[in-house]
């Protein structure tokens, strides 16, 4: 089993702006306190690329874990966008279609993709305003999310829709286009195989972190620093010594960076039963969930 020594959590943020207060970014190493990468800071989503890509260039043995989706549903349809000619058939291409269609946006923002007639079909956009191949109901899950939803692990929402708080849409698509500049610098599991040495990137949702240190499922949400500790010494993990506020946004990269190291050496986790070969190569799989 691969072992790494540094464990770095990404809270991320589709919302349109230059910078976003939503983005958060810790890292755990060692044994040490999990910590926020430039805790006052508001940053940009190119200020992230910029830290990523410096964590690729130094070969940093670090496992790195991103709050959004790298992909949408494929298995169910045998393609991510049903009557579209342009449709990709796999993740790499699926990152180069948003990438190219959203090149125009500033600050990786993805309205111009979202606005692509062939694109905006798939899509509930807001009240009123949904896609004729939107899927009715809660939408179109991934194999991943249909199999934590049964087993319980996660509750987890369609990646095409746009509406609501819970909705994940746009952060993903906004990640894609991240994901698409780091192919070939840091590899990506479970789509790449897992390097001998240098850093990792895998998907994960922070709710999982919450559950795993005792909160209860829709109150993973913690904005107290002794609230806040008190959840990572469930993980094992020392205080982040944060007295008084502290941003969900915080709190869900720092507790999430310590449940990267706790589950990291778990082999069940890097194999989970549902997950094939072809779901790897086109709808990828959420670290954790087994």
């Amino acid at each position: 089993m691969r072992r790494f020594t540094h464990f770095a959590a990404l809270d991320w943020s589709g919302a349109r702006g230059p910078r976003q207060p939503g983005i958060a970014l810790a890292v755990a190493s060692g044994g040490d306190a999990p910590a926020l990468v430039r805790p006052a800071h508001v940053w940009s989503r190119a200020e992230i690329l910029g830290w990523l890509e410096a964590v690729a260039a130094a070969g940093e043995n670090m496992l790195i874990g991103f709050d959004f989706s790298a992909a949408f549903a494929f298995a169910d349809r045998g393609a991510y966008f049903p009557e579209w000619g342009e449709s990709p058939v796999d993740l790499p291409g699926l990152w180069a279609l948003v990438e190219r269609l959203a090149a125009g946006d500033p600050h990786y923002e993805i309205a111009a993709f979202l606005a692509h007639p062939d694109a905006r079909r798939h899509f509930r956009h807001g009240r009123g305003d949904t896609g004729d191949l939107f899927e009715p109901g809660a939408g179109r899950l991934r194999v991943v999310e249909q199999h934590q939803r049964v087993t319980k692990q996660a509750a987890s929402v369609s990646n095409f829709n746009l509406v609501g708080a819970a909705q994940v849409g746009k952060a993903s698509l906004a990640g894609m286009r991240l994901l698409h500049r780091l192919r070939g610098r840091i590899p990506l599991w479970p789509l790449d195989p897992v390097p001998a040495r240098g850093p990792l990137l895998v998907e994960i949702y922070t709710s999982l972190a919450a559950r795993a240190a005792g909160m209860a499922p829709g109150r993973s949400k913690i904005r107290d620093g002794s609230a806040l500790d008190a959840a990572l010494a469930v993980l094992s993990s020392p205080p982040a010594g944060i007295d008084g506020p502290v941003s969900d946004h915080a709190s869900d990269a720092l507790l999430a960076a310590a449940w990267l190291r706790t589950i990291a050496g778990d082999p069940a986790r890097w194999s989970p039963a549902p997950l094939t070969g072809d779901l790897a190569r086109t709808e990828g799989w959420t670290f954790g969930i087994v």
